[in-house]
């Protein structure tokens, strides 16, 4: 029997607009195919938010979040930003608001490695093959949220690493929870030879871990597990860390998937779930049919499996990605020396071929 449910997608910035379109259509081809209704919505958030309301994060757009079911996000930031540190009000606030009032605490990053880009990874193949990795990124504590203070002269600068026990214990619980159904090992990332918030993580994890005897657990400080990652990715199963340490591993470890254009994410709480590719806005490539579609579309994959259940349609939608890789379709940003060049394609293309590959499934 088919479900009903309502799905905010927020374009957002730079790329954004254009990958979303490919992750919504996909939406409505398995809505189609196994029977569901998808109710869109649509609202504003980031830079698109300043420019319309002064706010990047309107209040329309949070009363549509929490009235939906699934958020399917695009991208946020500007260049105007990055090049004013000074800017009060900045892209980036819409997203951690809207992490903290629907309670997104977990970021899950999965590391999918398809066989056929094995060589557009600037590792070794042989390092490369077989990893699957499972990343829980805590979202809403760490230095993200911590007080932070600028002195009078503006020659000082402090931004409080502040973790509360609660907040560990939720978002280990899910990765504990996680490494049960996959490999049984979960590897803790912290600094607690440095930081007493690290040591108050450590000492989270080590005794929730007494509940889970059949999860192999192994604690690794942040330094040694950025050079494992790269040194051998196959060592890893899950992932759990806090929010900054977690914000640099999944974006080194999108080199072992070949392109920040081939993952997805999913950042969850209680309620409403949240999708986005972690490619980030893009904005050197925006509007010139360049981006790849794929991590977005992966993002749909893991709402439908994370939010509503549906394991056979996740399930179909990375069969057809895979199936389009395998015949040789690329979009720039994975393409190598060897990718025949009449394979190539732009984003527009790219979704298609997604499309035409979900219809003979």
């Amino acid at each position: 029997m088919g479900v009903k449910k309502h799905i905010l997608v927020i374009p957002g910035d730079g790329i954004g607009p254009e990958v979303t379109t490919w992750g919504k259509a996909v939406l409505e081809k398995i809505g189609a195919d196994f029977g569901h209704e998808f109710i869109f919505n649509e609202a504003l958030m980031g830079h698109a938010g300043i420019e319309a309301t002064g706010n990047p994060l309107p209040d329309e757009t949070l009363e549509k979040a929490k009235a939906s079911d699934a958020i399917l996000f695009g991208a946020i930031g500007h260049i105007k930003y990055d090049n004013d540190p000074s800017a009060k009000v900045r892209p980036e606030q819409g997203l951690l608001k809207i992490r903290k009032e629907l309670g997104l605490y977990a970021n899950l990053r999965p590391i999918m490695l398809f066989d056929e880009l094995l060589d557009a990874s600037s590792l070794k193949p042989e390092i490369l093959k077989g990893t699957d990795i499972l990343f829980f990124r805590e979202l809403t504590g760490d230095v993200y949220f911590g007080e932070k203070k600028r002195s009078e002269d503006r020659n000082t600068a402090s931004d409080l690493m502040i973790y509360h026990r609660y907040e560990v214990e939720r978002i280990a619980t899910k990765a504990f929870e996680a490494a049960r159904v996959r490999g049984k090992r979960l590897c803790s990332v912290d600094k607690a030879n440095v930081l007493e918030a690290s040591r108050l993580w450590r000492e989270v994890v080590q005794e929730l871990a007494k509940q889970y005897p059949d999860v192999e657990t192994e604690h690794m400080f942040i330094d040694n597990a950025a050079m494992q990652l790269v040194k051998n990715p196959k060592k890893f199963d899950v992932v759990l860390t806090a929010n900054l340490f977690g914000d640099i591993l999944t974006d080194e470890a999108s080199q072992i998937a070949g392109s920040m254009g081939m993952l997805a994410s999913a950042s969850i709480g209680d309620g409403t779930g949240f999708f986005e590719p972690i490619h980030g806005s893009a904005h050197d490539i925006a509007g010139q049919d360049k981006a790849n579609p794929l991590a977005s579309i992966l993002s749909v994959a893991l709402m439908l499996e994370i939010s509503f259940g549906l394991k056979d349609e996740a399930k179909k939608i990375t069969a057809a990605i895979d199936k389009t890789l395998k015949d040789g379709y690329r979009t720039g940003d994975i393409a190598d020396a060897n990718t025949d060049k009449t394979k190539i394609l732009g984003t527009k293309a790219m979704g298609q071929k997604v499309l035409d590959f979900l219809s003979q499934n």
